[in-house]
């Protein structure tokens, strides 16, 4: 398996590895990852991962050339379509490649395949993970994650998530990236906070070590007005799943967190409107707040139906379109619902 990134990505892709296992229990699997996602999803038992450094572009830390020279593999599931991702397929050694249909086959990934799997017309991505099972003849069971979660790594999260307490685990950023307009205004997510106080619910803060994101964190802190746990910079990735598993909901724009509460089966309040969560959503979608057709309408003056699946709106207002009140509403949504109806009926306990 060669899937890098990122974090969303990364966890979509593991339901497939589970259906690869129980169809194929004496089969080797070796998974290609990036090392921060490593850190997530490493340890799942019975693979071997090779983890890929992006900044230094070492495998394991050394030239991929020589981690993969002599290693023969029968199947290349080559899950990312990036040059990154490309120069990796070139060294691996398989009789079949196995790539994305050519519409889906971005930056030249179809030129390191020689199989392709099924086109589709409006994907999900998770659903087109799950495509290279169908290629290869692996049955689909239910969604299964079984992330391994230590000892310590719940303890850490019973500190801050008491039993019987509900917890909004806010995560208000997304990944950095250029044009990559995802994040919701902090004052709105201040609101939120302040109104889920008034609710009840208390409010751990989440996410990455960068700059903006500890600003965010600040203001939101600043602004809300009520006691908030800003976890900020402070967590590894498994203790953040270990948070989400214990939490009430996520709040989080199109980003890993949301994925990894699917991962979980704890409702994400996703925040979408610059890109499509029919595509990049929870797998779950009920609690989603989605303005995305809105956004293109105001934006570039088009539809669903008339852009390519997947296009996103560039600009750096859209997320302003997502009104708190929709927030609050499935925040509400989701305390007066039972336990039961907050799993997504395909969960897996």
């Amino acid at each position: 398996m060669l899937r890098l990134s990122a974090i969303g990505d990364v966890c979509n892709s593991v339901p497939l590895l589970r259906n690869l296992q129980k169809a194929w229990p004496r089969t080797a699997i070796t998974w290609l990852i990036g090392t921060t996602e490593a850190s997530l999803v490493g340890d799942i038992g019975g693979i071997e991962f090779l983890r890929y450094d992006k900044k230094t572009g070492l495998l394991e830390g050394r030239p991929a050339r020589e981690v993969l020279a002599g290693r023969r593999f029968d199947v290349l599931i080559h899950m990312q379509a990036s040059w990154r991702a490309n120069a990796l397929a070139w060294r691996v050694r398989a009789p079949l490649k196995l790539g994305f249909d050519r519409r889906r086959a971005r930056d030249g990934q179809w030129l390191f395949t020689n199989h392709r799997i099924a086109p589709a017309t409006q994907p999900h991505v998770a659903e087109g993970f799950l495509s290279f099972g169908d290629a290869l003849g692996v049955p689909r069971g239910p969604r299964r994650w079984d992330i391994p979660l230590s000892d310590a790594d719940r303890e850490f999260a019973r500190t801050h998530i008491a039993d019987g307490t509900p917890t909004l685990v806010l995560s208000p950023c997304s990944s950095q990236r250029a044009r990559n307009f995802r994040n919701w205004p902090a004052e709105r997510y201040a609101e939120v906070v302040r109104n889920a106080h008034a609710l009840g619910i208390r409010t751990v803060l989440t996410g990455g070590r960068s700059a903006l994101e500890l600003d965010y964190g600040e203001r939101i802190c600043s602004q809300a007005g009520v006691a908030v746990d800003n976890l900020i910079g402070r967590t590894t990735l498994k203790q953040l799943l270990a948070l989400i598993e214990r939490a009430l909901c996520v709040l989080a724009p199109d980003s890993g967190p949301v994925h990894m509460a699917s991962a979980v089966g704890t409702p994400a309040i996703g925040l979408y409107a610059t890109s499509n969560p029919r595509r990049t959503g929870p797998v779950d979608p009920r609690w989603c707040v989605d303005v995305y057709e809105q956004a293109l309408q105001r934006h570039l003056g088009t539809t669903v139906g008339r852009v390519r699946w997947g296009r996103r709106v560039r600009d750096p207002a859209a997320m302003e379109l997502i009104p708190v009140d929709a927030v609050l509403d499935r925040l509400r949504a989701v305390a007066d619902a039972s336990p039961a109806q907050r799993r997504p009926p395909w969960f897996s306990t």
